[in-house]
């Protein structure tokens, strides 16, 4: 890091975990023909960190570009003016749309909905869709030159 501390990767994982922990809003990044597509959307770590879900309804052009091409950006702005370091951090998880059989589905939706009560008629609507991103790293940017990466098991 670029205060001279070493991180272990346990240690990275810890504040990515501490991150997603922390935080319940996320920026959604996809892309249809070319044109890249920014939402905010509420989401829910999932499996540690391999999975991120988020709801959306079926009819938005967000619904419809993952369906063209399911590769994902999400960033997660951790710089909420707290002193403490680890929280001055902005998280990016590249990954895909992932498919998941309907048990997984609806503990997904429990789960997202525990996490989001606020969010019970839109995630009971019968046009929301829960997407599971299925996440290939980490990228933690705590500055210009301090810049981590997390590969994700699995890749």
């Amino acid at each position: 890091m670029s205060d001279g501390r070493e991180m272990t990767p346990e240690d990275l994982r810890d504040t990515i975990l501490g991150v997603l922990d922390r935080n319940r809003l996320a920026v959604l990044a996809t892309q249809r023909d070319g044109q890249p597509h920014a939402s905010l959307m509420a989401f829910t770590p999932l499996k540690g960190l391999e999975l991120l879900a988020f709801a959306t309804y079926r009819d938005t052009l967000k619904y419809q570009s993952l369906m063209m091409d399911g590769r994902v950006a999400v960033l997660i702005d951790d710089r909420s003016g707290e002193q403490h370091p680890d929280r001055r951090l902005v998280v990016t998880a590249p990954g895909e749309v992932a498919e998941t059989g309907e048990q997984d589905r609806r503990d997904h939706l429990a789960a997202h909905l525990a996490r989001h009560p606020d969010l019970r008629g839109f995630l009971e609507s019968p046009e929301c869709e829960l997407v599971c991103v299925a996440v290939r790293a980490y990228q933690v940017v705590r500055g210009i030159e301090d810049v981590r990466w997390l590969t994700i098991a699995g890749d």
